[in-house]
C-alpha cells in the first residue's frame, strides 16, 4: 500500500470508542411484524428494493413520518458510487438519502411542535437543539448526534448526524423508504402549510437551503460578480440564489452542455464557461480581469481535472482533487471569498497556499445549516419572490428507484431533481402533492410510471 494514503487509512482504522450520545442511532428496531419497502444499497451502482420491519419510536423526542415524496441528491453519488475516503463507511443493506417529506404516523411522549397527522419536511442534518453549535444555528456541526469516532480521527471533530448518509455521519437509516425515524423531531422537522407541494417541500431538506448556505458563506451581496462552479442542483441553485440576493454577473463553470444550458434558462446565470474547450482561468481573467467577488465550488472532491491530480488520484496519493480550489484561488479578486459547498472528505496536493495567503482570500465551507434557514426560505417561496418549480424536472414510482439511480448517476439530459413517490403519495391531496398542480409545466423528458 502506498506509504501516504497508508498512513492516512492507519490514523482512522481504530478509532476511540464512542462517545454516549442522547439518542438512539438504530433505526430499525424490532418491534412488531409490520414490513415496509427500503431501497438498499449492495455495492457500487447496486440499488435494491426490499422488504424491511419498519421503524417505531424508541426514543421520547422521535416521531416516524409516512415518507410520501424522497429524492436522489448529487451528495448521495459518493456513497452510490462508494468513492467516500474511509474504512467500511458503507455497510451491504443500507438505506440511502437524506431529503424527503410525508406524513407524521407515530409520536414520542416528549414531541411538543408537532402531531400525527401533520405534513413535514425532514431536515438532512440531525441536531440536539441544546449544544454551543446548535444554540449559535450552525447545526450541521452538533456535537450530540453522531457517534462516529471514525470521523473524529479523520476530522479532529465530528458533524452531525445525518440521514443515509453513511456510517461516518451516523449510520442513520436513509430516507429513501416507507417510513423514517426522525430523532429530537422538534430539530429536526418543518410543518409543510397546505399551499406547498410535496415537490417544493423537498427542496427544503437540503438543495434549497446548501445553495443559500453557499451564498450566505460568501456573503453575496448587490453589485457582486459570482462564479459557480458545477451545474448540478445545488450549483443552480447557487446561482439563482446568487441574481436573487442582487448579484449583477453570474458566471457558470461546468463540462456537460445540456447542465450549462440548464445554468442559463433556470439558474440565471448570465455566462458560461465550458471547461473542456477553454481554460477557465483564462477565460475568467478575460470576463472579469479584476477577479469576481465571490467563487463557489459545487462539485467537490470527485472530479481531477489535471494531469497531476488524475494520476495523484488513481495512484492514491490523495483522496480529494483540488483543481477546482486551485482555479479559484486564481480566479477571485483579491480580499474576495471563496467558498466549499461541494464535499471535501479527505486530503488534497499542491493546495497554492502562497496565493491564498497573499491575495488575502477568505474561505469558508461546510454543511447547510439548514434549520436555520428554512423557515426564511419558505417565507420566500410562498410569497412568490421565487420559483422553485423548474427545479423538480421528473417524477418517479418508488419501486424505479434502482432505475431512478443510475438515471440521476448519468446525468440524463434535462435531469434535476427526481420526486420519488412512495404508496402513501396518494394520501396527499394533490393539490398538495407535485409542482404541477402549483402551475409548473413538465418538461418531456419526465419519467411516470403508469400507477401514478
Amino acid at each position: 500500500m502506498n506509504s501516504t494514503i497508508g498512513q492516512y487509512i492507519q490514523s482512522i482504522v481504530n478509532p476511540r470508542t464512542e462517545t454516549p450520545l442522547k439518542v438512539t442511532t438504530e433505526n430499525d428496531i424490532k418491534r412488531g411484524p409490520e414490513i415496509m419497502k427500503a431501497c438498499q444499497w449492495h455495492g457500487a451502482k447496486d440499488m435494491r428494493i426490499a422488504d424491511l420491519e419498519r421503524p417505531h419510536v424508541t426514543d421520547p423526542g422521535d416521531v416516524v413520518v409516512r415518507v410520501t415524496t424522497a429524492t436522489i441528491c448529487g451528495s448521495d453519488l459518493h456513497m452510490y458510487l462508494n468513492k467516500i475516503p474511509a474504512l467500511k463507511n458503507m455497510q451491504e443493506g443500507d438505506v440511502l438519502g437524506h431529503e424527503g417529506v410525508g406524513i407524521i404516523d407515530e409520536v414520542g411522549p416528549e414531541v411538543k411542535d408537532f402531531k400525527k397527522g401533520d405534513r413535514v419536511v425532514i431536515a438532512f442534518p440531525i441536531a440536539c437543539g441544546n449544544c454551543s453549535y446548535c444554540r449559535r444555528q450552525e447545526f450541521s456541526c452538533c456535537d450530540h448526534t453522531n457517534p462516529s469516532g471514525q470521523m473524529e480521527k479523520m476530522m479532529g471533530h465530528r458533524i452531525a448526524g445525518v440521514f443515509g448518509m453513511s456510517h461516518l455521519t451516523g449510520a442513520f437509516q436513509g430516507i429513501q423508504a416507507e417510513y423514517v425515524r426522525v430523532p429530537l423531531a422538534d430539530n429536526n422537522l418543518l410543518k409543510l402549510p397546505d399551499d406547498v407541494p410535496d415537490d417544493i417541500g423537498l427542496l427544503l431538506s437540503d438543495i434549497a437551503c446548501t445553495g443559500w448556505h453557499g451564498v450566505e458563506l460568501g456573503e453575496v451581496s448587490a453589485g457582486q460578480t459570482v462564479v459557480v462552479w458545477g451545474c448540478g442542483p445545488v450549483g443552480l441553485l447557487c446561482q439563482k440564489w446568487s441574481k436573487f440576493r442582487g448579484a449583477t454577473r453570474v458566471i457558470a463553470v461546468d463540462n456537460v452542455p445540456h447542465r450549462l444550458d440548464m445554468a442559463r434558462r433556470i439558474g440565471e446565470a448570465d455566462e458560461v464557461i465550458n471547461f473542456d474547450e477553454c481554460d477557465v482561468n483564462e477565460r475568467l481573467m478575460e470576463l472579469v480581469p479584476g477577479g469576481p467577488d465571490v467563487c463557489i465550488d459545487a462539485a467537490g472532491y470527485r472530479f481531477p481535472k489535471t494531469f497531476k491530480h488524475k494520476l495523484q488520484h488513481a495512484l492514491k496519493l490523495e483522496t480529494d482533487a483540488l483543481d477546482i480550489v486551485t482555479e479559484m484561488i486564481f480566479a477571485v479578486r483579491k480580499a474576495g471569498k471563496v467558498v466549499l459547498i461541494g464535499d471535501y472528505f479527505g486530503f488534497g496536493n499542491q493546495f497554492p497556499i502562497g496565493q491564498f495567503m497573499e491575495k488575502g482570500l477568505t474561505m469558508r465551507g461546510g454543511q447547510a445549516f439548514v434549520q436555520k434557514y428554512w423557515h426564511q426560505l419558505l417565507d420566500v417561496i410562498r410569497s412568490g419572490q421565487i420559483d422553485l418549480s423548474p427545479f423538480v424536472t421528473h417524477r418517479m414510482n418508488f419501486d424505479q428507484l434502482p432505475e431512478a439511480w443510475k438515471l440521476f448517476s448519468e446525468y440524463t439530459p434535462g435531469m434535476i431533481k427526481i420526486a420519488i413517490k412512495t404508496p402513501f403519495a396518494a394520501q396527499v391531496p394533490q393539490a398538495m402533492m407535485s409542482a404541477r398542480s402549483a402551475g409548473a409545466s413538465v418538461p418531456s423528458t419526465s419519467v411516470f410510471s403508469s400507477s401514478m
